[in-house]
């Protein structure tokens, strides 16, 4: 049976993994830790665990999740922070403890990075439950959650969303304000989903717009990017408008309608849906 020096060895392989980008070495080495923390009874923590394996245990599973993010597998990331939670439990329950060292703890990060992909998922409800959980904990110690780079990053990305202020979203995702290189993969996910709300928006307020508007309102590149996403939504490109599908009220409305899309109406129409939303 490996020993704990056998998965420090493991561990710092796996760093090394990770920082070089191998992410099939990486995995290699994620199962061959798993399976020794496994066999050591240490994959999940119970008073037999030995308590030198708890924080090497922690760390596997927390490189597990950044290899699970940075190959953009979701499911993989969410098992990976659910298995980590009884680790998280002890870390705040057991402060100052001999078997519990925080100061190598990667949890405000993990726990960021979860609330970034509920946000990409529109999962605002096991957003809100994280996020009470969190801010009852930095209450009890005197604190705010907003004091954490890694939790507030989220936190003000969902309060615009919610805000209906998508190109403060835009904006933040492509600043050097966002905590790390990790955090920056969930960008184009985000991104991509307020510009499929935008576009549905779109559909349903307006039978046309000019694609030069359309390149603003959807955050999109140049004119190229924006017939590019016309296409695929299946909208009909003609004389350098963008053509909705038809709805039977949208066809009443006059021209004079039609011309007046900007992105500040849709960005009410956006607030204005989600009240409803809220309401119902």
């Amino acid at each position: 049976m490996a020993d704990g020096a056998d998965l420090r060895s493991l561990v710092s392989e796996l760093h090394n993994a990770l920082n070089r980008k191998q992410l099939d070495a990486a995995n290699n080495l994620l199962s061959r830790a798993k399976r020794t923390l496994l066999l050591q009874n240490a994959l999940i923590p119970t008073p037999s665990t030995p308590s030198e394996l708890i924080p090497l245990a922690r760390e596997v599973l927390e490189l597990g999740a950044l290899a699970s993010i940075r190959q953009t597998d979701a499911q993989g990331f969410t098992r990976y922070y659910q298995q980590l939670q009884p680790f998280y439990d002890l870390e705040r329950d057991g402060a100052g403890s001999a078997h519990v060292d925080a100061r190598t703890s990667q949890r405000s990060k993990i726990t960021g990075l979860y609330l970034m992909l509920l946000l990409s998922m529109g999962d605002s409800t096991s957003f809100h439950t994280v996020l009470e959980g969190l801010v009852e904990e930095a209450s009890l110690q005197g604190k705010r959650v907003e004091d954490d780079l890694y939790i507030k990053y989220p936190v003000d990305l969902e309060r615009s969303l919610m805000e209906g202020s998508y190109d403060k979203v835009w904006r933040e995702t492509n600043s050097e304000r966002v905590p790390s290189e990790d955090f920056a993969l969930f960008s184009n996910v985000l991104v991509g989903t307020i510009r499929s709300e935008i576009a549905d928006c779109s559909e349903k307020a307006y039978p046309s717009l000019p694609i030069s508007n359309a390149k603003n309102l959807l955050f999109l590149d140049s004119e190229g990017a924006v017939i590019e996403f016309a296409q695929q939504r299946g909208w009909v490109l003609r004389d350098g408008r963008i053509y909705f599908p038809v709805e039977p009220e949208a066809a009443a409305r006059s021209e004079k309608d039609i011309l007046v899309a900007s992105s500040t109406v849709i960005e009410n129409t956006i607030g204005y849906a989600r009240e409803l939303e809220t309401i119902v």
